[in-house]
């Protein structure tokens, strides 16, 4: 008795590391990702063990477990969670209609194409709105692909890639003024401009060359243990 009371305290993580290819975690792996959706965390390596786990059992495969994970995996961008996850997933198991829709919406994100993202997931609300937080975290993928690209980002630019627009966009600016280094500009034309913190990547100038930090000295000793 007091061994089962010692393997229910077990998390779901150690079941993992300990022996990921039992099927008798498949439950609590399943129920774990209920829980990941309804407590809006998230766990890839817990995700990725169950679907292995459905390759080997894949009668006790359950589509709407694999739909949330996936769905989890999108709120992940930019890692290449979804990727991941769908490498695991029979193709035929992708060919139903879900799946196909949120490879396609994949797709948009990838390719920073946010307006068909939306008006696709607009489609496909009955599917998105099983795991709260999702407009959320896609919003903070787009903000994080605006500030690879722009100094200074218009705010068309901006409600188009995270779908907000009017008094609702105005607080969001506001927030982000308050909280993430925003700074507003005002512009001589029509559109007003938000300026977004720098990173070396809206100022390549901020990017640190290895090159440059090597002597050159160092540098003709290497030439000669090439020749």
């Amino acid at each position: 008795m007091g061994r089962e009371q010692q393997q229910v305290s077990y998390t779901v993580e150690q079941l993992v590391s300990v022996n990921p290819y039992n099927p008798d975690i498949l439950t609590d792996l399943e129920n774990y990702v209920n829980e990941q959706v309804s407590s809006q965390t998230y766990s890839l390596d817990a995700n990725l063990c169950l679907l292995r786990l459905y390759q080997f059992e894949p009668g006790r495969m359950s589509i709407p477990i694999v739909v949330q994970i996936l769905i989890k995996a999108l709120m992940a961008m930019p890692a290449s969670d979804f990727s991941l996850c769908l490498f695991l997933i029979p193709e035929q198991v992708q060919m139903e209609e879900k799946f196909k829709t949120l490879i396609v919406l994949s797709h948009y994100l990838e390719t920073a194409r946010f307006r068909q993202f939306w008006d696709e997931a607009a489609k496909s609300r009955s599917i998105l709105e099983v795991v709260p937080g999702f407009e959320q975290a896609i919003q903070a993928y787009a903000i994080h692909v605006l500030s690879l690209t722009y100094q200074k980002v218009p705010r068309p630019v901006l409600a188009e890639a995270i779908n907000i627009e009017g008094l609702s966009l105005d607080k969001f600016i506001e927030h982000h003024v308050a909280n993430s280094g925003w700074v507003l500009e005002k512009s001589h034309g029509r559109s007003q401009l938000i300026v977004l913190p720098r990173n070396e990547f809206n100022h390549p100038e901020l990017q640190k060359h290895t090159a440059e930090g090597v002597p050159f000295e160092h540098v003709t000793r290497i030439f000669p243990m090439l020749s």
